[in-house]
Formats: structure tokens, sequence, C-alpha cells
């Protein structure tokens, strides 16, 4: 009965066009994804662990915290802006919709808040004006995202394809992570 449900499982995966290697290297890096997703709080109560002190030394040197007088104040507001952008980058390269493109813009606001948050313990983040740095972005990745879509949309019209097979007709689909990578920059 063993060899049967083998042999069986076998035919299965040939049939979905994959071998077991495939198959278990797509479950080893699911299951990465899905525990940097459920350790995220962990990650994020990291800043308990610094001392509520104006300095702090650690084994990169000795941090000064200027504008909040605690190391753990400025790493507590560190830690809200890394947790949204490790979430918002695993969405991005798992995504598989048409759409995920405008994942972009949240991506470069938060990394934009972690810069200016390292750069600077001087002045308050998250002003009005850095809107002004998202603009180049979103004057790409707004007007890309509405000419796939009146694409998808024209050829819904004129073919009798689902959404699911258009998404998959522009899906480009890179082998490895640095080709993922590579695609967007």
């Amino acid at each position: 009965m063993d060899r049967l449900q083998h042999k069986l499982t076998k035919v299965r995966l040939k049939s979905l066009g994959t071998d077991k290697k495939t198959y278990n290297r797509k479950i080893l890096i699911g299951s990465i994804v899905a525990t940097l997703v459920a350790g995220t709080p962990f990650v994020f109560y990291m800043h308990e662990y610094v001392p509520d002190t104006k300095e702090w030394e650690t084994i990169f040197g000795i941090y000064h915290s200027k504008l909040y007088e605690s190391a753990n104040v400025a790493m507590w507001v560190l830690m809200m802006k890394i947790i949204p952008l490790l979430l918002t980058l695993i969405w991005f390269f798992t995504c598989k919709h048409w759409w995920y493109h405008a994942l972009l813009v949240p991506i470069v606001m938060f990394s934009f808040q972690i810069a200016s948050a390292i750069k600077s313990d001087i002045r308050p983040m998250d002003e009005s004006s850095h809107i002004v740095y998202l603009l180049p972005i979103m004057a790409i990745v707004f007007p890309s995202i509405y000419l796939i879509r009146a694409k998808m949309f024209n050829q819904i019209n004129n073919a009798d394809k689902t959404m699911e097979e258009l998404e998959a007709e522009f899906m480009f689909k890179p082998k490895t992570f640095w080709g993922k990578v590579k695609q967007y920059f």
C-alpha cells in the first residue's frame, strides 16, 4: 500500500511540473516566511532589552540618544518602522497579483523613515514635507499600475480569458531570489 501511495505521489508531483526537491524547497521557503511573520512580535519587543538610559554601550559602539533622551525609546521608534517594512517586503516578494508594484510606495516610505530615524536623532520624523521624496516613486508606480490594469481589461473585453490567466500572462517570474531583486532595480 505504501509503494502504491508513494508512486501516486510521484506521479502527482510530475503532473504538477515539479519534483520532490523543488517541492521541499518551496515548503522550506514557505516555512521560513511564516516563521518571520509569526516572529515579528518578538522582534518588535527587542527594544525592551535596551536600557532606559541616555547612553547605551553596544558591541558596535556607544549610542547617544539626543531627541528621546532614552535609548529604549529610540529603539522603540526604530522597531515601529522596521516591522512594517519587514512585513511589506515579505508581502512584496510573495505577492502573486498584478498590482504588487504598488507596494513599492510604502516600502520606500518606511525605508526613508528608518534612514531619517537613524541619521538624525535631533528632529522629529513623519513630517508632512517628507511626502516630496515619495513623489518620484509614485509618479512611476501609479501610471504603470493603471496602464497594466487598462491593458488587462482591454484583453478581457477582446478575449474570453479569466482574470487569473491574465495575471499569469503579465507576471514576470524570475527563478532565484536575486533575480526577483534585480527585476525591480
